[in-house]
């Protein structure tokens, strides 16, 4: 793999992590379509270790806030002020939802990675997951505008939300995609959706790329290779999120779900032509 393509595959992670079309459906179509060599796991997980950088730099204060909020909630447990706090500060109430809407893409992404593993060779598979992203987006655009801010927001909607994540595990359901549209779903208003699912991408992502750990020994790019797809994906990575946010509050998402739509409809009749279904 050369520098270029280390630029575009890190471009195509850093924008479809967080806008709503699936990252691991481009990062399977992309070399596909180019008759790129498959650069690995190990690659992969140097470009979410870059789009972890983003969304962490772009949310930086608001993480920094969550944490100490985090911790001065477990400190009101033996305080015997755990509800109190949670109603009285906003990032206490946060930081748990997020802790809720982690557990379940935690437990799916262990029990059921066999299972889908074999799905991130499926040209098809991508295809057929990105039209159900469309649909997903289709169908959060119809709900009623919801009105929920942090204080509002349940701990069944956590768990939703966060179930809805764990199904983005299949090459492409979008994970962003599925979060906001579960956000929305669950009455959140429109902008606490997406960052919502931004934040919740972090432990995601810190978790997905513990467990592909193991595969950076088999890592065997020059140095000016992953800086390139390192450095473009953080770039595009806040870009995206910078531009998802604008959209999402003063337009809508079907714009994504027309693409999702598009491209898994294309997919599916290039793999049929082909021979691959």
């Amino acid at each position: 793999m050369d520098i270029i393509q280390a630029i575009i595959l890190g471009i195509v992670q850093g924008l479809t992590e967080f806008l709503p079309i699936s990252s691991s459906g481009h990062l399977v179509l992309v070399p596909y379509a180019m008759h790129w060599e498959n650069p690995g796991l190990a690659f992969d997980t140097l470009l979410h270790l870059g789009t972890l950088v983003a969304v962490v730099w772009y949310f930086w204060k608001d993480i920094v806030a969550i944490i100490k909020a985090l911790i001065s909630s477990i400190l009101d447990i033996f305080r015997g002020n755990f509800k109190a706090g949670l109603k009285e500060d906003s990032f206490k109430k946060l930081a748990w939802l997020l802790v809720v809407g982690t557990i379940p893409a935690g437990l799916m992404g262990v029990l059921l990675k066999s299972q889908f593993e074999s799905l991130f060779t499926s040209v098809p598979a991508v295809g057929f997951f990105m039209i159900i992203t469309g649909i997903l987006l289709w169908g959060a655009e119809r709900v009623k505008r919801g009105e929920k801010e942090v204080k509002d927001v349940s701990f069944k909607n956590a768990l939703a939300i966060g179930i809805f994540q764990g199904f983005a595990i299949a090459p492409g359901i979008s994970r962003s995609g599925a979060t906001i549209s579960a956000g929305l779903f669950s009455g959140l208003e429109r902008e606490l959706a997406a960052k919502f699912s931004f934040l919740l991408s972090i432990p995601a992502i810190i978790g997905a790329v513990a467990i592909q750990a193991k595969d950076i020994t088999s890592f065997d790019f020059s140095l000016a290779v992953t800086l390139a797809g390192f450095i473009s994906a953080i770039i595009f990575g806040y870009l995206a999120i910078k531009l998802l946010l604008k959209i999402i509050k003063e337009r809508t998402l079907m714009i994504f779900a027309y693409y999702c739509w598009i491209v898994g409809l294309l997919v599916l009749i290039l793999s049929y032509v082909y021979g691959l279904i």
